[in-house]
């Protein structure tokens, strides 16, 4: 089978859900022109709740979020539910918002951290001159340097209660050098505490962001110290939705999502968890962002496997983005010298990193086929290959430089 035109990922997997080509899905990118601003949006749109009660400094929401994934046509999935057959669906990208059918389902690609961006992560340094650094996906904020280390605030969510006024919710923390192993912090966030080892990422930890009247907003987020000495450099990913307790619905039933962090751990929730544009702006290395991936990718084998075991009738559909986001960020690496963005980068040391990539997912393979059983149809699929290129040309770069 080819990919869809245009060949872009949103097309086909909107194509794959739906079997209709993308004059009938209406997806045709990421972003859709919003002509009343003449700006581009995603195509999953989140919108504000219809009416608000305004009560002092206070606007109280009366309802949830308006949201609408854009896509027109109706996916195989549901079809199937309105045949009586069950559907496990695990982060297939554009399944944000999550709409009610016969099964389970977890959303994908679209779906936003924290914040309401598409992922924006934090750098902290105490390196004088990193003051002016310009980051494009990412927040860069000062620490404080203390006696025994240095205290940070994390920003999170716009207050959704306040109309004037201070609207960003911040969450402190403190990071302590004293008394912790040599190239080591203690993370503490109020009485909690973790050790945060250099080049490791720490577990999951959960935040409480506070606007007011009892509510919370609950996210997730791993801490990365990339320097301890002389300077203290400090990395944190995307504030993910608490899949426990998510602020906006990320799965269907709703229970889905808070049945998958009980009853194994708390997961990314980000639609691209993989931080990508770190890598991109040097903030961290490529052992880090390797790490990391497979940290995402550990957890999409776990839902897998349990919907496997949970679902003896039906189909099971899960993407597991790691070829793709490894792909992205390494392929280059196979092109050795000849690839612009190799010069001057050390790259012979993950020239393989792409192929032991597909021997893992090889052994994944094998560990499902001896799953499964011979009455039981398996089909591996991607929305698209990879190829080298070594020049590109920016479109809309050209058309504003003619004006």
């Amino acid at each position: 089978l080819g990919t869809t035109l245009p060949a872009e990922s949103p097309v086909a997997w909107s194509s794959f859900q739906t079997g209709c080509n993308p004059g009938k899905h209406r997806i045709f990118d990421f972003l859709v022109p919003d002509r009343r601003v003449m700006r581009p949006q995603l195509c999953s749109r989140i919108g504000s709740p219809g009416r608000v009660l305004r009560l002092g400094k206070y606007r109280i929401p009366l309802g949830k979020p308006r949201s609408s994934s854009g896509r027109r046509s109706k996916p195989f999935w549901q079809i199937l539910g309105e045949y009586g057959v069950f559907s496990s669906i695990l982060r297939v990208p554009l399944t944000f918002p999550p709409e009610p059918f016969d099964g389970v389902l977890l959303a994908g690609t679209c779906l936003p951290d924290l914040k309401g961006s598409q992922g924006t992560y934090f750098y902290y340094t105490s390196d004088p001159r990193e003051r002016d650094r310009e980051l494009t996906s990412g927040v860069q904020l000062p620490l404080q340097l203390t006696k025994g280390g240095a205290r940070g605030s994390l920003s999170g969510p716009d207050n959704p209660l306040v109309e004037n006024g201070q609207r960003e919710l911040t969450v402190d923390f403190e990071l302590h050098l004293a008394g912790s192993p040599a190239g080591a912090a203690e993370l503490s966030i109020g009485r909690r505490r973790w050790l945060l080892r250099l080049g490791e990422y720490s577990p999951w930890i959960r935040l409480v962001f506070k606007p007011g009247l009892g509510i919370k907003l609950r996210g997730l987020c791993r801490f990365l110290l990339l320097e301890a000495h002389p300077h203290l450099r400090l990395y944190i990913t995307p504030l993910q939705l608490d899949p426990e307790r998510p602020a906006l619905p990320i799965s269907h039933p709703s229970i889905y999502s808070t049945y998958l962090a009980k009853s194994r751990d708390v997961f990314a929730t980000l639609g691209v968890a993989e931080d990508t544009s770190a890598l991109n702006e040097g903030v961290i290395d490529e052992d880090a962002f390797l790490s990391q991936c497979q940290l995402i990718h550990e957890e999409r084998e776990q839902m897998f496997f349990d919907a496997l075991n949970k679902t003896p009738r039906g189909a099971v559909v899960c993407v597991f983005d790691i070829t793709d986001r490894v792909q992205h960020m390494f392929l280059r690496c196979m092109d050795g010298d000849r690839h612009p963005a190799n010069r001057g980068r050390e790259w012979q040391r993950h020239r393989h990193v792409v192929r032991d990539l597909y021997c893992q997912m090889d052994e994944l393979l094998g560990r499902v086929l001896d799953r499964i059983g011979d009455d039981e149809l398996l089909m591996v699929m991607s929305d698209h290959g990879f190829k080298q290129f070594r020049r590109g040309v920016n479109l809309n770069t050209w058309l504003r430089r003619k004006g």
